[in-house]
This record gives structure tokens, C-alpha cells and sequence, in this order.
């Protein structure tokens, strides 16, 4: 098992109604907020079966704990949130799981 990189997939559940707007806060905001905070976006997807699911693959450079907390403290991130929840928030459930890539991946 590769273990140089961190991957994470993140599933997120949309407020009814609020997909559009939580998409066009990544799309403006959280994608080069997550560059600078060393973690890269693999990729994006809308769950078909499922309304207002997003999933989406990051991977880590450095420790993801401390990825996500600078992430989370950083004043852009802060404002850009806040600006995009003046109607309510954006989103009701955000699950993790953390993944190394096996040796036959594609990805490592």
C-alpha cells in the first residue's frame, strides 16, 4: 500500500433547495482556498440517486488535521462562507472517510 499521499472523500448532503449556491461557492471560493491550504482537488461529482449530494476527492499535502483547521481559521474562507449562508446555511451533513491508494491505482 502507497503511503506518500492522503486522500479524502468527502460526501456532502445539501439544505433543500441550496445546491446551486453551496456549487457556486466551491466553484468561486473553496477551491482556491483549498489550494493554499496544500490540499488538491481530484475531483467533483453530483450523486445521481441521491438530491442535493455532493461528493468530491481531496488530496493532502502534510497532515489533513491541521490542513482542515487552517482552512477553517483562514479569514477568506470565513467571510466567503458567511456571504454564501445570508439565506441559511448551505449544508445539512458532511461525512469523511480517509483513503491511501493501493499499488495497482491509478492515482498514488
Amino acid at each position: 500500500m502507497a503511503d506518500s499521499a492522503n486522500f479524502e472523500l468527502r460526501t456532502y448532503t445539501a439544505n433543500e433547495g441550496k445546491l446551486d449556491a453551496l456549487l457556486t461557492r466551491f466553484r468561486d471560493h473553496t477551491l482556491a482556498i483549498f489550494a493554499s491550504h496544500q490540499m488538491e482537488s481530484v475531483g467533483y461529482w453530483i450523486q445521481s440517486e441521491i438530491p442535493n449530494t455532493l461528493l468530491y476527492v481531496l488530496r493532502h499535502s502534510g497532515d489533513p488535521k491541521e490542513n482542515w483547521a487552517a482552512m477553517q481559521a483562514d479569514p477568506i474562507w470565513i467571510s466567503a462562507k458567511a456571504a454564501s449562508e445570508v439565506d441559511g446555511p448551505l449544508v445539512a451533513r458532511v461525512d469523511s472517510i480517509f483513503m491511501t491508494p493501493t499499488d495497482f491505482s491509478a492515482i498514488s
